[in-house]
């Protein structure tokens, strides 16, 4: 099978698919000129019912986990009549496919072209299997031109994990299969791209677009600044993409001045792929509703919430061979709004809130690291390297300083009274000059 993508054609080995009927979808949008994110939406409702019955019945006819689960759900086929109805599906938790490589697998495994595993910080690590029509062909069908305005002009530094993790060679292939795009495939600090030699190598082929972690642009900026390379002259880039970690709007805002570009949000996972990208307007993450669909549902109750409520992130693949997550518990707290926004993309906004796991309890109320962050960011005697602790319901900022001639008490007393202030937290702080630097996602809070 050979498939034009946008930019480059690829042969895949002929072979029967569940996804075939999309090819026809997307090429007349291409005809016409149109994308799915500028489609009215109740079309790209009326798309998603397709691709999600087309889903339930290739993990019926090809995975027994599934099947049973369907069946003691009461399915004697595997199809609903509405979206709505998406919500008597079992939903898949993370600990049945915990270190199971073939639990949920829908192909023979000589069929897999890329293994991708979780780092398994919480337990053992989660597979994820693609054919290498999951990845070249089916994964680059829906665009997204309103949303990433990358093109062959452009030079993609990717400083993202490649080892294991799916985001560095995800977005690798995004940019060369997509977009025509130059890449430089720079890694997270590993053996063979030291920082010196990522910022060098961003300097020599004149990178416009950077695609890495919040922390790990803050330490690229740092590091440049050491090593004598001007952020903004010497590396002039064009737009940022952050994903992976958590990040507030303040901390987004410093890395804008910091790099002197457009910083944007993209929000994705090692099992689910790309869920939610930001655009330019910044008022949280457009749906990638070609790719997957959202729903919010009670973590408890697992009743789906409406628009507006805040619950767990629950995901379903849309245009998966290898291995389709069906209603998959990503453990991500957000919630979802119709489109409204002035860009004109018609794809529900999502805002997130952060991970279940890393909620703080203070006194009764529960308070989401991005909430803490964002104010602790407000201050800008604070640096971008910082720590939550929490021990016994106190909570202990440990914070740096940034360009500032305030004494480590003074800045201590301003966090506290601005904490205070703005949102009511009392805690204690302390003032650090040593906070560890990490090339892997950074840790911010300690429970």
């Amino acid at each position: 099978m050979k498939f034009q993508t946008h930019k480059m054609s690829v042969s895949i080995d002929e072979h029967s698919s569940h996804l075939e009927q999309f090819k026809e979808f997307y090429k007349q949008l291409d005809d016409e000129g149109k994308t799915i994110e500028i489609l009215p939406h109740q079309k790209i409702e009326d798309y998603q019912l397709k691709a999600v019955n087309a889903t339930l019945a290739h993990v019926w006819n090809r995975n027994e986990y599934y099947r049973s689960t369907l069946k003691e759900a009461g399915f004697t086929v595997p199809k609903i009549d509405s979206l709505k109805q998406l919500a008597s599906v079992p939903m898949l938790k993370k600990d049945v496919i915990r270190g199971d490589k073939e639990k949920i697998l829908c192909v023979d495994s000589k069929e897999i072209g890329q293994v991708h595993l979780t780092s398994g910080t919480s337990g053992k690590p989660i597979y994820t299997s693609y054919t290498l029509a999951d990845q070249y062909v089916y994964d680059l069908l829906p665009k997204y031109l309103e949303l990433f305005k990358e093109s062959d002009d452009d030079v993609a530094a990717i400083a993202l994990p490649y080892e294991f993790a799916l985001p560095g060679l995800g977005f690798q292939r995004l940019f060369q299969f997509a977009f025509g795009t130059m890449v430089l495939s720079l890694g997270k600090g590993g053996y063979m791209a030291p920082i010196d030699k990522s910022l060098e190598l961003m300097k020599e082929f004149q990178a416009t677009v950077l695609t890495t972690t919040p922390s790990y642009a803050a330490l690229l900026a740092e590091e440049g600044e050491k090593f004598g390379i001007k952020i903004g002259e010497d590396i002039r880039l064009k737009k940022i993409w952050l994903t992976g970690e958590g990040c507030s709007s303040p901390f987004r805002e410093r890395l804008e001045k910091w790099w002197g570009c457009e910083v944007s949000f993209f929000y994705g996972s090692t099992e689910c792929g790309v869920v939610g990208v930001e655009c330019s307007k910044h008022k949280g993450y457009h749906v990638m509703e070609g790719h997957v669909k959202v729903e919010i549902v009670d973590p408890v109750s697992e009743e789906v919430l409406p628009y507006g409520r805040t619950g767990e992130i629950v995901v379903t693949t849309l245009l998966r061979e290898g291995m389709p997550m069906v209603r998959y518990r990503t453990g991500d707290l957000g919630n979802l709004q119709k489109s409204k926004c002035d860009c004109g993309i018609t794809m529900d906004v999502m805002q997130l809130r952060g991970r279940m796991e890393h909620m703080l309890r203070l006194g009764t109320e529960d308070y989401s690291p991005f909430l803490i962050e964002h104010f602790l960011m407000e201050i800008p005697e604070v640096g971008l390297w910082y720590h939550l602790k929490m021990d016994q319901g106190v909570l202990t900022i440990e914070a740096e300083k940034f360009r500032t001639k305030l004494s480590d008490e003074q800045l201590a007393a301003k966090i506290q009274k601005h904490m205070a202030d703005r949102i009511g937290i009392h805690c204690e702080v302390v003032i650090r000059h040593d906070i560890p630097r990490t090339f892997g996602k950074a840790t911010r809070v300690f429970n």
